[in-house]
């Protein structure tokens, strides 16, 4: 089919939720997409931070094949192997103690609303201890309890009347002390806040949430949907702030392309859900925990230290930029604010050029694959400048 033939069927026959591009994606390589039309394009967004190592790569197809042709879909009433491998390295490599599957980071973080409210219903009585403080500016998901745990007006806009039990303070610690209360059971946050803008928290007062919950027994939930699996230069942001929460939720890299979340719980909540208290049908794939396994078992310390060094070469080049306001992010989670275009003029206008780049509120957003090389990002970069300058 050609552009204008796809544009029309999906405009005929797909809900109209996106403001797509002027581009069909045809087939890619690495850090690079070609379009039906046969123009190339460098891709500094990894499919919104999902295809780590890029498209089409090698090894992930090898693993995903060989279990395609073993068995495609097992539902969760029999034991799986490749479930099994896919808990036991995440546990090894994070310290977690139980694992639930799911599809996306808004089912991993309903999973961890869950746990959240049976932990204290179970420990303090129904209705006692059934509300989470969330941040201001947060991102936690589409559904009804994700989209009411997501402290911006933006996304709540016809959607009322929400879920009840969040409260939301901005991410200090002031604000964190005068949103608790005694009905509070939880805190949920992204240490990273990449939909409103690549906003790093504060190293301080993460802490000091931290020790606040541990005190008081309330759980610390950590959504890492974005931040998880190598993006900041960790395997997992927590690790970059001394900190070890009860719950920890991670989707998109994690698959390497295919869907799949994952809600992780450490020693506080390993026991809380029990039979019947949470389910999914595809929940653990198999051939989604193939490929995740796959990426996790890739994401070693010398490709950690890369992305450390990729970010902070991106990061540095970008802050020489004429026209470039600020920088923020960690590892190849980068945030740029322009002071002459708008975010969508610099993402439209690069894609023209050849790349691809995503927005955030008023801020360019950039989130490589991990395994983007020094020429993709060179070339890349060198199209970023003359828009940006232009």
């Amino acid at each position: 089919m050609s552009f204008e033939e796809i544009k029309k069927s999906d405009n005929d026959y797909i809900a109209n939720t996106y403001a797509r591009f002027q581009v069909a994606i045809e087939r890619g390589e690495g850090a690079c997409f070609t379009d039906v039309d046969g123009k190339k394009y460098v891709d500094f967004t990894s499919g919104i931070g999902v295809n780590v190592f890029g498209v089409n790569d090698d090894e992930w197809k090898r693993t995903v094949i060989a279990q395609l042709n073993k068995v495609q879909h097992t539902c969760n009433l029999y034991y799986s192997e490749p479930q099994v491998r896919l808990a036991k390295i995440l546990s090894e490599r994070t310290g977690a103690k139980k694992v639930f599957f799911s599809n996306s980071g808004a089912e991993a973080n309903e999973c961890a609303i869950k746990v959240a409210r049976k932990y204290n219903a179970d420990k303090y009585g129904e209705g006692k201890r059934y509300e989470i403080v969330v941040l201001k500016d947060s991102f936690h998901g589409r559904t009804m309890a994700t989209l009411s745990a997501t402290a911006q007006d933006a996304f709540h806009k016809h959607f009322s009347p929400f879920l009840d039990g969040f409260v939301a303070a901005e991410p200090n610690f002031e604000s964190f002390l005068s949103a608790v209360s005694e009905r509070t059971g939880a805190v949920m946050m992204e240490l990273i806040q990449g939909e409103s803008g690549v906003h790093v928290l504060d190293k301080e007062f993460v802490q000091k949430v931290y020790e606040y919950c541990h005190s008081n027994d309330i759980l610390l939930m950590i959504d890492e949907v974005q931040t998880g699996n190598g993006r900041t230069g960790k395997l997992y942001a927590y690790e970059e702030y001394g900190i070890l929460p009860d719950v920890v939720t991670t989707a998109k890299g994690l698959g390497g392309g295919l869907p799949i979340g994952a809600c992780m719980m450490f020693e506080r909540t390993e026991k809380v859900l029990s039979y019947g208290d949470h389910g999914s049908t595809f929940g653990g794939n198999p051939v989604a925990c193939a490929g995740a396994v796959n990426i996790i078992s890739r994401i070693d310390e010398k490709l950690l230290t890369c992305v450390h060094e990729k970010g902070d070469r991106i990061k540095e080049a970008v802050s020489r930029f004429k026209n470039v306001e600020s920088v923020s992010g960690l590892g190849l989670m980068i945030g740029i604010t322009v002071r002459n275009k708008t975010a969508k003029q610099v993402a439209s206008e690069c894609l023209k050029k050849g790349l691809f780049v995503l927005t955030a509120h008023d801020k360019v957003r950039l989130l490589p694959p991990l395994c983007i090389t020094d020429e993709e990002i060179k070339t890349g970069l060198n199209i970023l400048r003359e828009v940006i300058e232009a």
